[in-house]
């Protein structure tokens, strides 16, 4: 029998003292360590913590989808079934009418074989019922959709489809996890306005998974948050963000970017890594990263504490003492832009054209990825490409870096000197079976340099980076998200580049990493004197990584300046739009309506025209250029007919 969990009738769910651990070889990995908390109807539950500390463990135990031979000790109860030693049928009762699921990766739960229509028919029961279904979750044209595969729709579409699928029984409980991770800021904030409309009208309970603190608040009634499979706090959003109890919190707050985070500083990245499921966790499993630690916190693992009402915290410290002895945040400035970049071009592009041929059953259709850019970077300077998927951003970066030959236009580098590339999923542009030693040194090949002497370049470029010579044996498998980024960046620059091209290498990382990657690429910038391209579509991110900003949308640059000037005073309707979507609690999400136009038949005239609420006749038949000859300085510039910048 499973233990009792103690639940009310507002409660939809109940998890008591859950521990889960799978058996690894001859170790057990343990995901879960002893979890308690609840899930009332009609509340979203913010679900926060790093890679590693078991959300998404805790997310499959609701659904009673944790893989065969998992050790699952405790109680999970949804709708009142015991979703750990309920009978099969019952279980399959439960998933079927009150349990929904909406996962990161839409690809990975539809069937790429099946049409959209078929595989929400089968959720819904009928046709009319998955008509209905898609529309009320706002696909335009359902009846259109339908017919379509899953490869056809924007990442946006196929999440709105995920979400039709798992409230067509009107669930008691959706479990959404990293629902908005891979979407763009835009689409988030629709998706995110989508979910809590839903909770409105079902008066169902949801448990939103998110490492985004941002996304959190923004949605979230109470948030609880998870550590090394412990919770570490829970309590009212609100409350939990305004004073946090637990050092981990504090720490997670401190990390998290936004568009007023300091930049004359570094960036404050809590030490060290989540500890190893595999690890013994005598006493507090977040006293290696933290700095209050006592002796105390070493022996024995601290209870949670009620500090206020629906309140608990896992510290011995008080909030108020945690206050009083938080570390201040050192004062050097490597992450701020720089005063005077170089007035030499690093990079001049000139009219770049990219046209991709797009192969089909019966013809062939051009996809235009890049239309007239025109951009010089200087010297020392670091700018920012932002705007949603598909409006050009990262093609520009391979173009830039030789991997793509441009359809038109120019692309001249100083001295002749090839561009470095760090990539966004560092484990995929790694190769598994070289040692990182090996993998490094690779660049340092027709060099002439000896064996020890390469072995000794190898070495200056791991400790460059924060890492230990050890790491030279390992190979990337072995290695965290963290550490792999860190050595694409000294396989990147062993050989100290003129220009860092970085196509979104912070994206996958939890807010902690992202702080200490962003925090030694401004190091490694100002130490090899390398001017930097950043691809992002995190505008937080771009304003403490960049000199300027260049605002893309659907291959071409709509708005560029400063980064303060086009945060703070944004001309380019697509630029406010971008800025407004930002997850904030303070105000409900906001996107442009509609998706960005397809690269395969751009609108005439602006292609913003149909999303924009400023747009005037002139807009569907003239497209303003934005076109910068030599060094511009710091010019604004915007390629807008209502709002023209000189």
């Amino acid at each position: 029998m499973g233990t009792a969990v103690v639940t009310t009738s507002a409660d939809v769910a109940g998890i008591d003292e859950l521990r889960v651990s799978f058996r690894r070889g001859d170790r057990d990995l343990h995901a879960l360590r002893g979890v308690s908390l609840t899930i009332r109807r009609g509340e979203i539950l913010g679900l926060v913590g790093e890679s590693g500390s078991g959300k998404s463990v805790l997310g499959y135990s609701l659904l009673g989808l944790l893989p065969r031979g998992a050790q699952v000790y405790g109680g999970v109860r949804v709708a009142g079934i015991d979703m750990v030693h309920g009978s099969a049928p019952a279980l399959d009762r439960v998933r079927r009418l009150d349990l929904g699921a909406v996962f990161q990766d839409p690809m990975t739960s539809l069937n790429p074989t099946m049409r959209i229509g078929a595989q929400v028919i089968e959720a819904a029961g009928s046709e009319t019922e998955a008509r209905r279904l898609l529309a009320a979750v706002g696909i335009p044209e359902p009846e259109r959709r339908m017919r379509s595969y899953p490869h056809e729709l924007s990442g946006g579409l196929r999440q709105r489809v995920m979400i039709a699928m798992a409230i067509a029984g009107e669930p008691e409980l959706i479990v959404a996890d990293e629902p908005t991770t891979a979407l763009d800021v835009t689409v988030q904030a629709q998706v995110l306005a989508l979910l809590l409309r839903i909770r409105d009208e079902l008066g169902c309970g949801i448990l939103m998974i998110t490492h985004d603190l941002g996304v959190a608040a923004q949605i979230s009634d109470r948030l609880a948050v998870l550590y090394a499979g412990r919770i570490a706090e829970i309590g009212p959003t609100t409350e939990v963000l305004a004073a946090p109890a637990h050092p981990y919190t504090r720490g997670l707050l401190r990390s998290r970017l936004t568009l007023t985070t300091r930049t004359d500083r570094p960036l404050a990245a809590m030490p060290g890594e989540v500890p190893s499921p595999a690890a013994p966790l005598p006493g507090c499993a977040f006293a290696p990263r933290c700095a209050h630690t006592g002796e105390q916190c070493s022996t024995s693992p601290p209870d949670p504490v009620p500090i206020a009402p629906e309140r608990s915290s896992a510290c011995i410290l008080s909030p108020d003492a945690l206050e009083e002895s938080d570390p201040e945040v050192p004062g050097d400035n490597t992450t701020a832009p720089t005063e005077h970049p170089g007035a030499e071009g690093a990079i001049t592009l000139r009219d770049i054209t990219k046209t991709f041929t797009v192969r089909g059953m019966r013809r062939h259709t051009s996809l235009q990825a890049l239309r007239r850019v025109s951009l010089t970077v200087g010297r020392g300077e670091s700018v920012a490409l932002v705007g949603e998927s598909g409006c050009g951003k990262s093609t520009l970066l391979r173009v830039i870096a030789g991997l793509e030959r441009p359809s038109g236009g120019t692309v001249d580098l100083a001295d002749g000197q090839r561009p470095q590339m760090v990539f966004q999923d560092a484990g995929a542009s790694l190769t598994p079976w070289m040692p990182v030693g090996e993998l490094i040194s690779e660049r340092l090949r027709g060099s002439r340099l000896s064996r020890a002497e390469r072995a000794d370049r190898v070495e200056q470029a791991l400790r460059r980076v924060g890492l230990t010579p050890e790491i030279a044996t390992a190979r990337a498998r072995q290695l965290s998200g963290g550490q792999r980024q860190r050595v694409s960046l000294a396989r990147a620059t062993v050989v100290p580049p003129s220009v860092l091209l970085c196509d979104e290498p912070t994206s996958a990382l939890d807010v902690s990493l992202a702080a200490s990657v962003i925090n030694l690429i401004g190091e490694l910038r100002r130490s090899l004197d390398m001017s930097v391209v950043f691809v992002t579509h995190d505008l937080a991110v771009a304003r403490v990584v960049a000199d300027r900003i260049a605002v893309m949308y659907l291959g071409r640059i709509v708005e560029i300046g400063t980064a303060d000037t086009i945060l703070d005073d944004p001309a380019h309707p697509y630029t406010r739009a971008l800025i407004s979507s930002i997850p904030d609690p303070s105000h409900p999400p906001a996107s442009p309506e509609g998706e960005p136009a397809s690269p395969l038949s751009p609108p005439p005239g602006c292609a913003f025209h149909p999303r924009c609420p400023i747009a005037v006749s002139t807009c569907r038949d003239e497209e303003l250029d934005v076109r910068l000859e030599g060094m511009p300085g710091r010019s604004h510039q915007v390629a807008c007919i209502q709002t023209k910048v000189s």
